[in-house]
């Protein structure tokens, strides 16, 4: 008999196709075989035939493509997939029948399994394509939109100002501290012989002479100077 026929009798003039949802792929047997999960096998199946990518089967009586299941949002299935497998962290996809999930866009993320769509960015926050997760602004940048795809779109805090890490905006120095040049993650207090009395400063004002200020000064004391002393 050749490969997908079979007889099972003495004096046979003819062999017998293998019956669907059987195969067999050797030549000159007595019985066919149960198909295979994840594959068909028509009728005088040679060879049991995989899942068409974007549909799965658990059962071994399959007779024809159609009778696989199709994989649900959420998920996928490869060729000859014998279950659907969710979608991983940083993926989606929102229709049936998918061999893959997609990638999130940049600007979105998503941080768990098996899911239709993907979460905007968060605030203060940046997401690359693929993204399990939003990943702060660095120390010294901040951000208030929900869309940014790399650190470097977060914007960088300006003199007089600081941002902490994932911070949503710059934050203004307090009287008494400065901050020069950009991008900072702190204010520094006015040294010793220096104030300042407004916020969001660049600089420290010298003190006056007469005056005295400590570290962290906002304003000019007067100096309780001894008799002979200036």
């Amino acid at each position: 008999c050749a490969k997908g026929s079979y007889t099972d009798a003495y004096g046979q003039g003819a062999c017998t196709p293998c019956a669907g949802g059987t195969y067999q792929d050797e030549e000159g047997k007595t019985a066919c075989e149960p198909c295979e999960a994840g594959s068909y096998c028509a009728v005088g199946a040679a060879a049991a035939l995989p899942c068409e990518a974007g549909s799965y089967s658990s059962a071994t009586n399959l007779t024809d493509a159609s009778e696989c299941t199709d994989a649900s949002p959420g998920h996928f299935a490869t060729t000859g997939s014998t279950q659907q497998t969710a979608c991983a962290k940083g993926s989606y996809t929102n229709e049936t029948r998918q061999g893959e999930c997609t990638p999130c866009a940049g600007g979105t993320y998503q941080d768990e399994g098996g899911q239709t769509e993907c979460k905007a960015c968060l605030p203060g926050h940046y997401c690359a394509v693929g993204a399990a997760a939003a990943l702060p602004c660095v120390s010294g940048s901040y951000a208030n939109a929900t869309n940014l795809t790399d650190a470097s779109e977060c914007t960088d805090a300006s003199p007089g100002h600081f941002a902490t890490t994932g911070s949503t905006e710059q934050t203004a120095c307090r009287e008494g501290s400065f901050a020069n040049g950009t991008r900072n993650d702190a204010c520094e207090l006015c040294p010793e012989g220096y104030y300042q009395d407004q916020p969001a400063a660049a600089a420290c004002v010298r003190c006056a002479a007469g005056k005295f200020c400590p570290v962290g000064s906002s304003r000019e004391l007067d100096a309780q100077c001894e008799a002979g002393t200036y």
